[in-house]
């Protein structure tokens, strides 16, 4: 069989070549088009966690049903004690933490002054809300917060801002500025990072303080907002409706009572964002596919052509006894040889020229957002799958016909 499609090969070149070309330039398409897709959907949901992972922001609001003797119209708000009592009550949470906002703090160091935003948080703000530090630095730890300590974590937007984006990290970490005219020590800058969703302002502009200190300082009683992170992003709905639970026990208001508090679940979110992805990865792929489709009916018009010339051999090999299994196999191979031989290289060469333009340092506003294209298994496994189907079709109902044959008439035909 190899034999024949060498000696068809070389009967065909050019045919064959212009063939070959067609594989080779869809699998490239779809490999390419999939591979855009994929760098897009992994970059969009990296950025969609640069403002957390799997985390929940829960806001205080008013009731709207009468409960238990209270009339409607009361506002919740949310202090320190209520962190410690949802930890408490709710142990299917991996975390759970409030926070303290002011605007138009005036911020200075030396002669540079700005108004900027100020919040009080706690450490596990560098897990859930990933609050990293630049190699260099620290995030607020849990002594700062016994001890009330006044030290600042600074964005990395603010810290240019306020230091010039050429000094490095070590002349930043432990210089003092003034938040308010009260010092503050820095002791460390947020890694860079791309940020969809944000509430109250992108986390590039924040100065960050132990909430203990903020409190302290500024004698908030209430938090602007708690933050909590399911053990099991799955549950999130279920976790969701034992908080309304939870609270509407210690505030006394209606669980049902959807306006008591709100919610905002970047987790169902991130669900929904990674379904419309999905639809625009089989968007791609489809319109790839069909790049190969037509690749595949010239595959379909080259086997045409070569049962047409060898139908005497056809015939010879049947009058002596080749069953038509036999050559429905024979032409089987030749398509799936000429489909896999052609969708290899491209499926070789659209991964090799991924893989060197992620080498590529490029920075770039739209590549943060876009992504770099990105070839992972599913894609190759898909890519294959297709190929497979095609070269089958293409060659199935050729191989049909030559096995349908009459050895007599084709004996006979010139």
């Amino acid at each position: 069989i190899l034999n024949v499609f060498l000696r068809d090969f070389k009967k065909q070149r050019k045919r064959m070549l212009l063939t070959l070309l067609a594989i080779f330039w869809g699998t490239m398409s779809i490999m390419l088009l999939l591979a855009f897709g994929e760098g897009f959907k992994n970059q969009l949901m990296t950025n969609e966690e640069g403002m957390g992972n799997g985390i929940v922001v829960v806001w205080g609001g008013q009731t709207s049903i009468p409960y238990q003797g209270f009339g409607k119209g009361r506002r919740i708000r949310f202090s320190t004690e209520d962190v410690e009592y949802i930890r408490n009550k709710m142990p299917e949470l991996a975390a759970v933490a409030g926070e303290y906002t002011r605007w138009g703090s005036v911020i200075r160091y030396k002669n540079h002054t700005l108004n900027e935003r100020v919040n009080g948080v706690y450490p596990v703000y560098e897990d859930i809300r990933n609050f990293r530090a630049k190699m260099g630095g620290r995030m607020i730890n849990k002594i700062d917060m016994d001890k009330k300590r006044r030290v600042a974590f600074l964005g990395f937007d603010l810290k240019d801002r306020l230091f010039g984006e050429a000094t490095p990290i070590e002349e930043v970490v432990g210089q003092i500025i003034t938040i308010n005219r009260m010092p503050f020590t820095v002791i460390g800058v947020m890694a860079e990072k791309m940020q969809m969703g944000s509430y109250g302002g992108q986390d590039s502009d924040v100065i960050a303080i132990p909430a203990t200190t903020f409190k302290t300082i500024y004698g908030h009683r209430y938090m602007n907002n708690l933050i909590y992170q399911p053990k099991n992003f799955d549950d999130n709905k279920i976790v969701e409706k034992r908080l309304y639970q939870v609270l509407g026990s210690k505030f006394k208001f209606d669980p049902e009572d959807d306006r008591a508090i709100s919610l905002w679940d970047t987790i169902e979110g991130k669900k929904i964002t990674g379904n419309i992805l999905l639809g625009l990865q089989i968007f791609l792929g489809i319109i790839g596919a069909l790049t190969l489709v037509i690749a595949a009916v010239g595959v379909a018009n080259i086997m045409y052509v070569s049962i047409k010339e060898r139908t005497r051999e056809i015939g010879i090999k049947m009058a002596i006894g080749a069953r038509r299994s036999y050559i429905l196999t024979q032409f089987l191979i030749e398509a799936f040889g000429i489909t896999f031989l052609g969708g290899l290289v491209g499926m070789a060469v659209s991964y090799i020229g991924t893989e060197i333009f992620k080498m590529i340092p490029i920075e770039s506003e739209v590549l943060s957002f876009m992504g770099r294209p990105t070839v992972s298994l599913e894609i190759g496994i898909a890519v294959t799958l297709i190929l497979g189907v095609l070269g089958f079709l293409a060659g199935l109902f050729p191989a049909m016909k030559a096995a349908s044959v009459n050895p007599t008439e084709a004996l006979r035909y010139e």
